[in-house]
């Protein structure tokens, strides 16, 4: 049987704004109606399978499920990292937890990041990778390149294994373009798609030949770890020991049993905003838009419009990107190195990489409309039947006005219904929840006033999602 592991970490600097670190590119609908995490759950229906297990952060669970919940996988294994630790630890983890229930599935291992417009060209490479891991291969999918590409790492095929792939012959770094042309006209290299299928027994044990560090952290941060729910989480402090590696630093790059399967079924990885630029349908003139878009002698660029509208005038090969807190405005060419804009938010000490103004929470999400020196306005909605922690703070009051729906409020020793166009107050250090007993949205206004506004000024008393220290 085949077991989906689904990879959903990372960040994805280099699709800032829009992919930041609480809220990275995997859980973005950036080429469609759906994010790229539920587009590559999507891919594995008409599969021979068992339910996937995804692998993320801890600050994305609620993300994750939120995201299967409205494709109707309500039952699906999250285990959680509380730190990244690269590809091959992320791995090791469910692997071990596939053979803790005393099978050895064929383990298909899947960025949540990936574009793939065709499933039945995809499937067919899945099959021919099942009877190379059946014969205990570790199985790699190469792209079949169509153009010289410097962004990705490249795999070189060797000894033919009949129908279904090569041996792997090596493993190239990405190389320079005069390089790639090379790789391109020889026929001989396909792109590394970061996409595998093993079973998870032989993947446990090339790690105990070639990096026996890891798949021993791994076990004791799961021995050590706890259930909650459909959630795994690992032993945080056991696991940030753990060394950080590649999958293919620390296995592919190593064994002699490597394959490869070629793959030609539109892959994209969404590596850049050039890149879906490329994959992007475009208008008479080569742009691509999205959102409330004005484009006038314009070309060849991609614009792309969050909250507000967005007119361009006499510009081309350009990348403009507008969310409700930062506009981006980069040259095509420049695409591959925002991750740069990045580095220098973090050494400015600045939050716009880390989350977007519009912040999820399990229960919902809240918007922050405006903040001063004293004061924050927040837009809040609380999903159905969800409540908010049972929770004090020790430097800030807040005042609820609500906009439409129904709120349960509880205030100290109280509790009460507070409906449209009624507000309440709460004041500092009073105990204090917000639950919506309703079947609509709730939609309230805070205003929160005090000497210190930060998010770490709550003190979980109660939470059914499990955030209480």
């Amino acid at each position: 049987m085949i077991q989906p592991i689904i990879i959903a970490g990372g960040s994805g600097t280099r699709l800032w704004p829009m992919s930041r670190k609480l809220y990275p590119k995997q859980y973005l609908a950036l080429a469609g109606e759906m994010s790229m995490l539920q587009e590559t759950l999507k891919r594995l229906e008409g599969l021979d399978a068992d339910p996937p297990v995804i692998v993320c952060n801890e600050e994305q669970r609620f993300m994750a499920a939120e995201q299967m919940r409205r494709m109707g996988l309500e039952d699906v294994t999250i285990i959680l990292e509380p730190e990244g630790r690269n590809t091959a630890p992320a791995i090791a983890l469910a692997a071990l937890h596939a053979v803790q229930a005393d099978r050895d599935p064929l383990l298909l291992v899947l960025p949540a990041d990936h574009l793939i417009d065709h499933q039945q060209a995809f499937h067919a490479g899945i099959q021919n990778a099942q009877v190379l891991a059946e014969q205990d291969r570790l199985v790699t999918f190469g792209i079949v390149p169509d153009k010289p590409e410097t962004g990705y790492g490249y795999i070189r095929k060797g000894e033919s294994l009949g129908d279904t792939g090569f041996c792997v012959s090596g493993f190239k770094e990405k190389p320079d373009a005069a390089r790639a042309q090379t790789y391109l006209n020889s026929g001989d290299y396909l792109w590394n798609s970061g996409m595998f299928m093993f079973r998870a027994q032989k993947y446990i044990e090339a790690l105990e030949r070639f990096q026996p560090d890891i798949i021993k952290t791994c076990k004791a941060a799961m021995e050590n770890g706890s259930q909650d729910m459909n959630f795994i989480r690992v032993d945080k402090k056991i696991f940030l020991t753990c060394p950080d590696d590649s999958i293919d630093y620390a296995v592919m790059e190593k064994t002699d049993a490597a394959a490869v399967v070629p793959l030609d079924a539109g892959w994209c990885d969404v590596g850049s905003w050039t890149a879906l630029w490329e994959i992007s349908a475009k208008d008479d003139k080569g742009n691509a838009c999205k959102g409330d878009v004005l484009a006038l002698d314009t070309s060849n660029s991609l614009i792309m419009a969050d909250s507000r509208l967005v007119a361009t005038l006499g510009i081309e090969d350009l990348v403009v990107v507008e969310t409700k807190d930062t506009v981006l405005i980069a040259s095509k060419d420049k695409a591959q190195h925002i991750k740069s804009i990045v580095k220098e938010l973090k050494a400015r000490d600045r939050t716009e990489h880390i989350t977007h103004r519009e912040v999820f929470r399990p229960w919902g999400s809240y918007d922050s409309i405006d903040i001063g020196g004293r004061y924050q306005v927040k837009r809040i909605t609380v999903k159905p039947g969800a409540k908010l922690s049972v929770q004090m703070h020790h430097h800030r009051a807040e005042h609820w006005v609500v906009v439409s729906g129904t709120a349960r409020v509880t205030n100290g020793e109280k509790s009460f219904l507070v409906t449209e166009n009624q507000s309440t107050y709460i004041p500092v250090g009073q105990v204090h929840a917000l639950e919506n007993p309703g079947t609509i949205p709730l939609e309230l206004i805070e205003v929160q006033s005090g000497s210190y506004l930060g998010e770490d000024d709550i003190v979980r008393l109660e939470d059914r999602y499990g955030r209480v220290e």
